[in-house]
């Protein structure tokens, strides 16, 4: 029996949805570049890892992607269902996981030391106490959403489940280190919802289970939501708040893909006077809120980059494109950290998905924020209420009148001017935190040190 090399070795397993895996990939690449030693396995879909992957240039040697299955059939064909892509993963995921750990393991001169995973596979527990490797999660939101999904048994033993829908707007103030947050902020599957369908409980099991890890990484820093954190690390053994935004002295990629000259472009413009708008992978903005939309750009005379898919062009405003040619730019894809860190970029119009929210902090841009689903309506109210980064757009969806008010409201008001000054004051706070000694700095260091022996 060949004799297995000491050195340390990973296994990476991702939720292959949305932008879980992207940003799980770039976090390892981080952790990869500052500890060769460690071998990384990335398990993700074929689909990811072929674009994950494509840029060998900047993936460091040392990880190495392996597929799995994402449980959609050959030749399926998708009837329309919610989270259908979804639900056929997360019934084939514990096995697939399984056997793929098994296959890496079999095939490796390495014994696997660490499961590292997203939050979401909270099954991959058993898997890596089976291993007698440490079992460390990443969550890959914000404290806020964390810390609702930790208390749901307690939300639920409070408010019930049934007959809720007509309380959007009451507060719940029994959570530490929230106040009056109302109960309509709530992510889907706490109380509102399908509560059986196997997301939910996916959601549930997993914050039933987080408290098992050996440490549990938060994608956020620790002085953005100081109580919250405060209160979830009286909950686990250990809590990696580590930032994902780059250190202010991290010098400038090489190379950034602006296919469309989304840069050239803004810089023919003043400093924030742009409103940049980019909603998520999931997050698909109605026709007729597209139409709204569109139809406030152009009666407010605001200069708009807009990433927007080719196939969605066709509900803009009859004309939109040719009418607004000099004052905007629809682009099907835009280097967003770069946009949003320009000068001329003055607001982001977005559903509020927390890598997003993320990202608007490291530029201190203020939001308009216009959310869907999942963690976005409690990222919303924390950026209207905790952080007054931004602003709800009236009544939680674009209507032409809604959508010059807001705009007005963070571009010309004295309200904006608030908002940009506690969005330069977050921005502060990040790259304190990533600085030379920060403490998402220092929890980098903690986690490298436990990965690493």
């Amino acid at each position: 029996m060949a004799t297995l090399s000491p050195e340390p070795h990973v296994a990476v397993l991702t939720f292959p949805f949305a932008s879980h895996p992207g940003l799980l990939f770039s976090f390892v690449k981080s952790l990869a570049k500052a500890a060769p030693q460690v071998k990384f396995t990335f398990f993700s879909s074929a689909k990811f890892n072929h674009t994950l992957f494509s840029n060998t240039s900047s993936t460091p040697s040392n990880i190495t992607p392996h597929n799995i299955h994402d449980g959609i059939p050959e030749n399926y064909v998708f009837v329309g269902k919610p989270m259908e892509d979804i639900n056929l993963f997360l019934a084939i995921a514990a096995d697939e996981l399984r056997r793929g750990v098994e296959k890496v393991t079999m095939n490796s001169n390495r014994k696997l030391t660490c499961i590292l995973c997203d939050a979401f596979l909270w099954f991959t527990c058993d898997l890596a106490q089976e291993i007698g490797a440490p079992w460390v999660p990443y969550w890959t939101g914000g404290a806020c959403s964390l810390s609702v999904q930790i208390y749901t048994d307690l939300i639920r033993q409070t408010l019930g489940v049934e007959g809720n829908e007509g309380r959007m707007n009451e507060k719940l103030n029994f959570i530490p280190g929230f106040s009056d947050l109302r109960l309509g902020d709530l992510p889907a599957g706490i109380i509102f919802g399908n509560l059986e369908c196997p997301f939910f409980v996916m959601l549930y099991k997993m914050a039933q289970t987080l408290a098992r890890g050996d440490a549990l990484i938060v994608n956020s820093f620790e002085e953005l939501d100081p109580d919250l954190i405060k209160d979830l690390k009286s909950k686990f053994k250990k809590i990696f708040t580590i930032c994902p935004i780059s250190p202010p002295d991290s010098p400038p990629q090489a190379s950034v893909s602006d296919e469309y000259g989304c840069l050239p472009w803004l810089e023919r413009h003043h400093p924030n006077s742009v409103a940049y708008i980019a909603f998520g992978t999931r997050a698909m903005l109605p026709p007729n809120e597209i139409n709204a939309l569109a139809e406030a750009l152009e009666a407010r005379g605001t200069p708009f980059l807009w990433s927007m898919k080719d196939d969605l062009k066709k509900h803009l405003p009859l004309g939109f494109l040719d009418r607004t040619s000099e004052l905007g730019k629809v682009v099907a894809w835009a280097p967003q950290v770069q946009v949003l860190s320009h000068a001329a970029t003055g607001v982001f119009i977005t559903h509020c998905g927390w890598g997003s929210v993320m990202e608007s902090i490291a530029a201190g841009v203020p939001l308009i924020c216009r959310p869907f689903l999942g963690d976005q309506s409690i990222n919303t109210w924390m950026i209207e209420n905790v952080y007054k980064t931004g602003a709800r757009v009236d009544g939680g969806v674009f209507t032409k009148n809604g959508a010059i008010d807001a705009i007005a409201q963070v571009l010309f008001q004295d309200t904006g001017k608030m908002f940009r000054e506690h969005s330069t004051a977050h921005k502060e706070l990040a790259m304190k935190a990533v600085g030379s000694d920060g403490s998402s700095t220092e929890n980098f260091k903690g986690l490298l040190e436990m990965i690493s022996t």
